[in-house]
């Protein structure tokens, strides 16, 4: 599963720094020149991921396409190799030359890549407003950039649930297959139990590394869940420093302090190399732990029990680039890829969710075949993704910095570390 190890799903730091160099030599806005290239006809280029799963879909797709229009076919490849698929496409934005469509495109990078002039309004499309509304129901209002404007397609997620072991939860005497998970007392108790059974040494391992996307598969997934699907940042100010946040943050302070939890940054899959009793992953897991782990997997608790809890999306979006000079059939084939038909395909071939209304409902069979996937289907539709902001990176780097140094590594309150790093937050947002 290349494209969803801890290793490889997710950006550094470095590499959108550097695709940010090239901001000031380029034009703000959205880029696209409008009128006649969003009606042009001709051949595109495209690149998706190149996780073996989606090459297959996307060689698929493109041979579907290409024998119904010889006239406007698509050439499409594999995103080409860098230190990560944003720097990649911020260079390609600089020089002028990046493709029509890429459907690997982050949401964190989307306001970079906006200010590059890079991507073309999906609103300037006269049916683009309805598409994604109608494919994507409410869940495509936290996709709009500052503007109103929709630069990207809200395409697939991977939900994040706690998964656990269940042969290491039956040798510490809990039951495996109704884990007391549901808060985060709970959550406390049973890794207790887990550890001083010696069942397991250590019974939960999120990353400790500063990275900024670490927060969003520690913290930000349990905030999601005890704040009812709060951003980090809503209608310009940072929300974290509120009593949801610090409970989250609280809890996470108990696992360190009790070693519960390591503070070491762990090379490789801690849960899949038994090294931890529980994880937190999408769906992506399900054909990487198949006949390796014996699992199960819970929602994301809260501080209190809840029916329903939200969590963090871990979606990757397709995003249309103004270099582009054939948008009127790039625009085409982005409706025909994200077709009923082609995300019922991506479903099947990759175990990921379309961002979908109904999902559940619409692949019934497939869910009917594949239970296993049913709780990510129905998880799909509350998620929240990382907030649509200026200075997006640097916002999730001043969190976690301000997280790590408070919650991981106790050398600052939590209290002091989130106001401050709220504050911080508040100004770069504010920032154009």
């Amino acid at each position: 599963m290349k494209r969803f190890t801890k290793a490889t799903r997710i950006l550094s730091v470095a590499a959108l720094t550097v695709m940010g160099a090239g901001l000031a030599a380029c034009g703000s806005g959205g880029g696209g020149d409008g009128g006649s290239a969003t009606s042009a006809k001709g051949p595109i280029k495209i690149w998706y991921s190149n996780n073996e799963f989606e090459v297959k879909w996307g060689k698929a797709m493109v041979e579907s396409w290409n024998a119904a229009h010889p006239d406007e076919k698509i050439d499409a490849q594999e995103i080409p190799a860098g230190k990560s698929s944003e720097e990649v496409i911020g260079a390609a934005i600089t020089a002028g030359n990046a493709p029509c469509l890429v459907f690997n495109t982050a949401p964190v990078a989307v306001p970079q890549f906006q200010k590059q002039g890079g991507l073309v309004a999906l609103d300037e499309f006269p049916d683009g407003p309805q598409y994604i509304k109608d494919r994507a129901g409410d869940l495509a209002d936290q996709y709009k950039s500052a503007d109103g404007k929709m630069y990207q397609l809200p395409w697939k997620s991977n939900p994040v649930v706690l998964f656990y072991n269940k042969d290491t939860f039956a040798k510490a005497g809990l039951d495996p297959e109704n884990p007391k998970l549901g808060t985060h007392q709970e959550l406390l108790d049973t890794s207790r139990a887990l550890v001083s059974s010696g069942a397991a040494t250590t019974a939960i391992w999120p990353s400790p590394a500063s990275d900024f996307f670490q927060a969003w598969f520690d913290f930000y997934s349990f905030y999601a869940a005890n704040s009812d699907g709060t951003p980090l940042v809503k209608d310009g100010k940072a929300t974290f420093d509120s009593e949801e946040g610090k409970q989250v943050a609280a809890m996470f302070e108990t696992l360190y302090k009790e070693n519960l939890a390591s503070k070491e940054v762990y090379q490789g899959d801690s849960f899949l190399e038994g090294k931890a009793a529980m994880s937190l992953a999408g769906p992506w897991a399900i054909a990487a732990y198949k006949g390796k782990v014996n699992w199960g997997a819970v929602p994301i608790p809260a501080a209190q029990a809840k029916a329903d809890t939200s969590t963090f999306s871990d979606a990757k979006n397709v995003a249309m680039y103004s270099a582009c000079e054939n948008q009127g059939t790039a625009w085409e084939v982005l409706k025909f890829a994200t077709s009923e038909e082609q995300d019922g395909k991506l479903l099947t071939g990759t175990g990921q969710m379309p961002m979908r209304k109904d999902l559940p409902t619409i692949y019934a069979d497939y869910f009917a075949k594949n239970p296993a996937y049913t709780q990510f289907a129905e998880q799909a539709s509350r998620t929240v993704e990382v907030p649509n902001v200026s200075n997006s990176v640097e916002v999730w780097q001043t969190f976690r910095t301000a997280y790590a140094k408070a919650v991981i590594f106790g050398n600052e309150s939590i209290d002091t570390a989130f106001k401050d790093a709220a504050d911080k937050i508040n100004q770069l947002v504010a920032q154009k």
